[in-house]
């Protein structure tokens, strides 16, 4: 059985600032941290 990730306050406000500048698509920012899409769209809305 997997081991669940826990992500401090700081990445995730990381991740959830570079969907913020809109440079990148979502996905994109996803696949770079090894995340899943809608982990950073619920950062994001959290912002």
């Amino acid at each position: 059985m997997k081991k669940r990730r826990k992500f401090t306050s700081e990445f995730k406000s990381i991740v959830a600032l570079e969907t913020l500048r809109e440079q990148e698509p979502l996905h994109e920012i996803a696949k770079r941290y090894p995340i899943h899409p809608t982990q950073v769209t619920e950062w994001r809305r959290r912002c």
